[in-house]
């Protein structure tokens, strides 16, 4: 394999408490961000209501968009503009039983504009009982995902490994979802996607420092279990960094070319292996260590 850097010799695992300190800067942030907003924004997959993108010939202002769903008595909607003002994605919560929220706002924008044509592109709804249900099924999604990962990396190394594996992976998810609550950004069914492929390609990459840990073990006796594990770092760093280098390149061509449809889901993807690279260098390998170093056998195992 294409060696990035040539014999890496870097002090990796010595900069854990730096990686520690803004890694959680990152969780306390997210948490603070999380209180203020009540939570994640969840899209209308979770909360039920309607999504209605509309394409005019003639750019309109958003605040005149904004006007005619207040004056609809629509609450709590969202106007979204793109294409210099020809395009809005409008989202509203469901209305009362019976009330076509959707065919209101459409014949008030006709009435509204009734020279400037426009098509509406794309019109979904959701339910509040199935937004929440969705809500409960994509938690459990990711709950489970964790846990078959603590099972599979229990399984095949050490349960010490699959624990930091987990809480690597715990640290990925809520990284995501934080950055999003920030920048007030939702959380929909192609987030959640993206939080499940963050988890595979994130624990791809602490399955190949653990098993060169785990090789080390074996080979190498005269010397300390921080050593090894700083050395096995250092031995799969090209690796993790081509790899990384590679997804990220392809994530940004989708974040910058992509459109807006999907726009979400690849920042979303972009920030998880961006968060995921750093975890299963900075954030696996530590745990592991601090786990080691809390065991009757370490003393037993150091080789001075």
């Amino acid at each position: 394999m294409v060696e990035l850097i040539k014999n890496p010799n870097f002090d990796i695992l010595g900069k854990w408490k730096l990686a520690f300190i803004f890694s959680g800067t990152l969780i306390l942030a997210g948490i603070i961000s999380l209180l203020i907003h009540g939570g994640p924004r969840y899209n209308i997959d979770f909360t039920g209501g309607y999504l209605i993108q509309i394409q005019f010939s003639n750019p309109v202002d958003i605040s005149e968009i904004r006007k005619i769903l207040d004056n609809l008595n629509i609450k709590d909607a969202s106007v979204q503009s793109f294409e210099q003002g020809r395009g809005f994605i409008i989202r509203a919560p469901v209305g009362k039983e019976g009330e076509d929220l959707s065919t209101a706002i459409i014949n008030a924008l006709k009435e509204k504009y009734p020279n400037n044509s426009f098509e509406q592109t794309r019109t979904e709804k959701v339910g509040p009982r199935v937004g929440k249900e969705l809500r409960s099924k994509a938690l459990w999604a990711i709950f489970w995902s964790l846990v078959c990962m603590l099972i599979y990396i229990t399984f095949r190394f050490q349960f010490r490994f699959g624990v930091a594996s987990v809480l690597a992976l715990f640290h990925d998810v809520f990284i995501v979802i934080a950055i999003f609550s920030i920048f007030n950004l939702e959380i929909s069914l192609n987030i959640v996607a993206a939080l499940l492929t963050i988890v595979g390609y994130s624990i791809n990459d602490s399955i190949v420092i653990c098993d060169r840990i785990r090789e080390n073990m074996r080979k190498i006796t005269k010397s300390t279990f921080f050593e090894l594990v700083n050395r096995s770092l250092n031995e799969t760093l090209s690796r993790t960094v081509i790899t990384s280098l590679v997804v990220f390149l392809i994530l940004l061509a989708l974040l910058i070319f992509g459109g807006k449809v999907i726009r979400d889901f690849a920042l979303a993807l972009t920030i998880g292996t961006i968060i995921g690279t750093y975890s299963s260098i900075f954030v696996v390998s530590p745990i592991v260590v601090l786990w080691e170093q809390k065991s009757p056998k370490f003393t037993a195992r150091m080789r001075r």
